[in-house]
């Protein structure tokens, strides 16, 4: 396949444009502001008429404008991109689980695509009990869900696209082929080697130098996962074959679908993760299905803004929103000491409830939804904010009265506790705490994996629009290096089952069940305008997520920036709550600040009871699209925290 020259020259000034002057017409559909926002940003924003692809890796956002030259919409763009994302293995892989909001444009409406693997049989709390865990481990075939990524793309495609599954995969079959690969994956690869070694078919694939100094592929070295594109190929063989036979498009793609969980890559990929030692059966592949969902949503001054339902940490931002609207954030200066600790209050009440409330809602108990959104629950979670000092003991909320019931877990409740790691006082007090250079353990140089590497575990994020109005937000994870492969299937286990609980008080709406979906940190977010795309955007960070992106929405809407400064934008995060991640700790009163804080704000902040932790960048990278309903055009921003970056035209 190849690209059109006006795709080379889109390509060339998006991803090599020096930065440039931002203040612009986004500027005129916002309030003016008050606080000074930078003239310059580290990466130009993007801007496009007829559509946009933004992605974590730059061959991926190819993949996505490729679809788009053919003449496919946003839908096809981005399955195409999430192909490419778990083929180059960034921070996921093909095992692992996706999260969408799609806005459809005839419809008028946001739909939700929930591709979260599940707990497979025998994976139940005393299971892991009697191997004395705590909690499913972090790694390794005992911490896998099922695969979700293959079926929320093919049900994506199938449901919503244009293009044949065959044209879709085109790209990531060329890379599972072989391609360059980049140095952030190859240097996670060799740093995590040791684990690696311990399964036979991530050795393989992963370790081409065994024996050798260094074992992981060279940054450029071409590499090949010929078992992956084998099972792609197939995958395309069973489209071809259903539509030989007269089956419509979404059937001969939902043919590929039925091979992937019931045909012969199940039985394969049963087979791979049984000899490593784990759990999933052909009857749990056969049974999993993606469910389409209608999201849950919150309106901020007259702004719709939509997540995933409560198997996903999604509505702890919407909570925090309708705390927030009680609060007169501009009077309060942009990052001065009061914001930021009304933000972190904020986020601590919503994500204790978190905590505490969300798991997958097909299974019993039901979760408060009613209650946990209701604007009256904010307000009286909004009374409860200590205006001097952090309140280290925050604890979840009871929401059952604003739904008109009766909380059911009122003895776990109180029992509650928020619980410092034993390490975590000797490292506490007024010193600053230098943090990793980047919030994810993938990337961080030196390995040291402290507090913060699992508590920022990291994905990838996709954003995809077209003139004719479809719009996609996808939160992808799962899989990660170091993972699993099931055999010759090339495909990578998530290790997504670690964000269970095993015992009710640490979450009795999330402790693991065999066919039961973890709450998960994923995330893609839309936001609507008058009933029409306002933003989409999303983020990479484990348990930051929906901070980082709670930041970046009120750094468009308070603050007026555009939509690439409100990407690089400095942001604070609480570690407050629990990890969803390994040991599930919580570091009470820990806020993570940019290392460019003034001073003043930092000695202000300990003041009121705060320890620092300081990083020069204080989010993932942050992937958004911004619709500017004057000139009808579309602006993409995307942070200067990672890789990520994409195409517009």
């Amino acid at each position: 396949m190849t690209i059109g020259l006006p795709l080379l020259v889109a390509a060339a000034l998006a991803v090599g444009t020096l930065a440039v002057d931002t203040a612009d017409a986004q500027q005129q559909s916002t309030p003016q502001q008050t606080s000074p926002r930078p003239r310059r940003t580290a990466k130009p924003p993007l801007h496009a008429r007829h559509w946009i692809a933004i992605t974590g890796k730059p061959l991926a956002a190819t993949a996505g404008a490729m679809m788009f030259q053919k003449g496919g919409n946003a839908v096809d763009a981005a399955c195409a991109m999430l192909a490419s994302v778990t083929t180059m293995w960034d921070v996921l892989s093909w095992g692992g689980e996706t999260q969408a909001l799609i806005y459809h444009p005839q419809l008028k409406k946001v739909i939700g695509i929930n591709a979260l693997g599940v707990a497979p049989t025998g994976a139940t709390a005393q299971f892991y009990k009697s191997k004395g865990h705590r909690y499913p481990p972090e790694y390794g075939p005992l911490a896998a869900v099922t695969p979700g990524t293959p079926g929320g793309l093919l049900v994506m495609l199938a449901e919503y696209g244009t293009l044949s599954l065959g044209e879709v995969l085109a790209p990531a079959i060329q890379l599972a082929d072989g391609y360059p690969i980049e140095a952030e994956t190859a240097n996670s690869i060799e740093r995590n080697k040791a684990r690696l070694k311990a399964w036979k078919y991530s050795r393989a694939v992963m370790l081409p130098h065994l024996g050798q100094s260094r074992e992981a592929p060279e940054p450029g070295e071409i590499f090949v996962q010929s078992d992956l594109a084998a099972t792609l190929r197939k995958l395309v063989e069973a489209e071809k074959q259903a539509l030989a036979q007269g089956k419509s498009r979404k059937e001969a793609i939902m043919a590929a679908y039925d091979r992937f969980y019931k045909g012969d890559i199940a039985q394969e990929f049963v087979r791979g993760v049984q000899e490593e030692g784990g759990l999933i059966t052909m009857q749990d592949l056969a049974a999993w299905q993606v469910r389409i969902e209608e999201p849950v949503t919150t309106s901020y001054k007259g702004i719709d803004v939509y997540k995933l339902p409560f198997w996903q940490q999604g509505p702890a931002m919407l909570q925090a929103l309708n705390i927030l609207e009680n609060a007169d954030l501009k009077s309060m200066g942009y990052n001065s000491p009061r914001y930021i600790h009304t933000l972190y209050q904020a986020m601590n009440l919503a994500f204790a409830d978190r905590d505490f409330y969300y798991g997958d809602p097909y299974f019993p108990p039901e979760e408060p939804t009613r209650g946990l959104l209701s604007k009256e629950y904010a307000k009286a979670r909004y009374a409860q904010i200590n205006w001097e000092r952090n309140d280290a003991n925050v604890k979840p909320g009871d929401p059952y009265p604003y739904q008109g019931g009766t909380n059911p877990f009122r003895p776990l409740l109180a029992q509650w506790k928020v619980e410092a790691p034993a390490d975590s006082a000797a490292r506490s007090g007024q010193q600053d705490q230098v943090a990793p250079p980047t919030p994810q353990p993938e990337n961080d140089d030196d390995g040291d994996l402290l507090f913060e590497s699992p508590f920022y575990r990291g994905t990838t994020t996709i954003q995809a629009a077209d003139t004719s109005g479809w719009v996609v937000s996808i939160t992808p994870s799962g899989g990660w290096v170091p993972a699993v492969i099931a055999g010759r299937t090339g495909i990578g286990l998530s290790q997504r089952g670690q964000s269970f609980v095993t015992d009710a008080a640490d979450g009795p709406f999330n402790v693991i069940e065999p066919g039961k979906r973890p709450r998960v940190t994923l995330t893609p977010t839309l936001a609507l305008r008058g009933g029409e795309p306002f933003l989409s955007f999303a983020v990479q960070g484990g348990d930051s997520q929906d901070q980082n992106l709670l930041q970046f929405f009120l750094n468009v809407v308070e603050w007026g920036m555009t939509v690439q400064q409100a990407t690089e934008a400095p942001n604070v995060n609480s570690s407050q709550m629990r990890s969803s991640f390994g040991a599930h700790e919580t570091r009470p009163g820990h806020v993570l600040v940019a290392s460019s804080t003034p001073e003043p704000v930092r000695a202000a902040l300990k003041r009121m009871g705060y320890t620092l932790d300081v990083a020069e960048r204080t989010s993932g990278p942050i992937n958004a699209i911004w619709f500017d309903r004057k000139h009808r055009t579309m602006w993409g921003g995307s942070s200067n925290h990672g890789e990520d970056y994409g195409v517009a035209w």
